[in-house]
C-alpha cells in the first residue's frame, strides 16, 4: 500500500506500508505519507492537504486524517474487512467530529486492487506473508 500528501499542488508527503519491518503496528502508508508531510513543513496540522492512497484507509488512519485536518482523501480500491469510509463504517462522519473530510473512493480501483493482489501473491510465493 502506498500514500502520497498533496498540498498546492505539490507531493509534500509519502509512505507506504511498514508495520512489519518498523516493528510499528501504526506504521500505514497513510501514518507515514503524513508524518513526512508534518516533518516537511514543520506542521502536524496539514491543513487543505489531499491524501491519495492506494486502499480504503482503516478507522486509525482516519482519525489520523481527522487530526491533521486532511482536507481530502482519494483512494482506490476498496477495504469490504477494514474500510473506514464507506465500506465497514463511516468513520470520518461522526457527528461528534471537529473537522469534516471529503472522501472519494473508487479511483483507478481495478488497478489499485490489482497492485494489491500482484503484491500479496508475491510476498507468499517468497514465503514472507
Amino acid at each position: 500500500m502506498g500514500a502520497i500528501v498533496v498540498l498546492d499542488g505539490a507531493v509534500i508527503g509519502e509512505g507506504f506500508n511498514q508495520p512489519i519491518g518498523a516493528n510499528d503496528p501504526t506504521a500505514h502508508a497513510e501514518i507515514v505519507a503524513m508524518r513526512d508531510a508534518a516533518a516537511r513543513i514543520r506542521n502536524y496540522r496539514l491543513t487543505g492537504a489531499s491524501l491519495y492512497v492506494t486502499i480504503e484507509p482503516c478507522q486509525m488512519c482516519v482519525g489520523a486524517m481527522i487530526h491533521a485536518r486532511i482536507a481530502r482523501v482519494i483512494y482506490g480500491a476498496r477495504e469490504p474487512k477494514a474500510g473506514a469510509i464507506e465500506s465497514a463504517m463511516r468513520a470520518h462522519e461522526h457527528p461528534s467530529l471537529n473537522h469534516r473530510m471529503e472522501a472519494t473512493g473508487g479511483v483507478l480501483e481495478s488497478d489499485c486492487r490489482e497492485l494489491i493482489q500482484e503484491f500479496f501473491t508475491e510476498r507468499r510465493r517468497s514465503g514472507i506473508a
